[in-house]
């Protein structure tokens, strides 16, 4: 039989969040992840491989070509495919749309940490950033906390005015520093090399959930925001050594590793201990996700084909 390709809209019709999101923990049950990525560069043109081994789950290899000039002929600049091998036999068991795997994986991983972090009555999620994860965002944490209402806010008050004319309800924040003040979920989903969230705007019994920031050189909150919360990540394997957010205050003294409570190998404490407390979780992704994600889509979609 020949492995499938899932396309984009193919995945997008068997998915929901929180099914996604539970099967991101319970890949955590399984043994740990061997994971390993390789660059390859052609001026500014990138090749990325990701690479993940789960035993019981199997093999993905998630490859992403990043040719900036693309832009210029109405092009994407990101393009990809995920390979998912057989753990048994190491034979493909399905290609998948590398945009689906990117979406549902960056978004689902957040959900799961807001779902066991934030408070159960939130009801006010602040949006910074108004990009494309932002908005994946606002479908993901609506399946956990339907009852919230929304704000956004947005370096350039344009791209904030277009997300929330796309979604009904919800509201513009004009100063950054009362919004955050207002919200019980601060979602950060930006490209800041600085930080952006001041951790003097926090207060009592928020949740905060960083993303945007994926190599060294990015941060989105200050020192004082991880001093003030209790601090997780989706792995600590793939985010203390290499991403800014972390790898900077850890390098100053600002933080060390003990402050990090839990991972999501460590689901047993991955939870607030008071309503007072602040949470921060930081998303940095990583291939074993990846792997997860691709292996609960290829389950949910043979289940919708075979009933078919």
């Amino acid at each position: 039989m020949t492995a499938p390709f899932i396309t984009f809209e193919q995945g997008e019709s068997v998915l929901d969040w929180i099914a996604l999101s539970d099967a991101i923990a319970a890949g955590h049950d399984l043994p740990k992840a061997e994971i390993g990525d390789t660059f390859l560069y052609r001026g500014e043109d990138t090749l990325l491989s990701r690479s993940a081994w789960i035993t019981g789950l199997g093999v993905a290899v998630k490859t992403a070509t990043i040719f900036p000039g693309n832009k210029a002929q109405g092009r994407p600049a990101v393009n990809g495919a995920t390979n998912l091998f057989s753990d048994e036999t190491g034979m493909l068991d399905a290609s998948i749309d590398f945009h689906l795997i990117t979406k549902w994986k960056t978004a689902g991983d957040s959900l799961l940490a807001a779902r066991r972090l934030a408070r159960p009555d939130s009801r006010r999620i602040l949006l910074i950033g108004a990009g494309t994860v932002a908005t994946n965002m606002r479908a993901a944490y609506a399946t956990a906390f339907p009852d919230a209402e929304f704000t956004v806010w947005n370096r350039s008050p344009a791209g904030a005015e277009a997300m929330a004319s796309a979604h009904p309800g919800m509201q513009i924040a004009t100063s950054l520093e009362q919004a955050v003040a207002r919200a019980d979920i601060i979602c950060c989903a930006t490209m800041a090399t600085e930080p952006v969230l001041r951790g003097a705007w926090l207060q009592p019994g928020q949740h905060v959930d960083l993303i945007g920031a994926y190599h060294a050189g990015m941060r989105e909150a200050d020192d004082d925001a991880l001093r003030r919360a209790s601090l997780f990540v989706d792995s600590r394997d793939t985010t203390l050594d290499h991403i800014g957010e972390l790898k900077t205050p850890l390098a100053d003294g600002v933080i060390t590793p003990d402050d990090i409570r839990a991972d999501y190998y460590q689901l047993g404490t991955f939870a607030r201990q008071s309503e007072d407390e602040i949470t921060l979780a930081k998303n940095g992704g990583g291939a074993h996700l990846d792997l997860m994600v691709a292996r609960h889509i290829l389950t949910a979609w043979t289940a919708r084909h075979t009933a078919e």
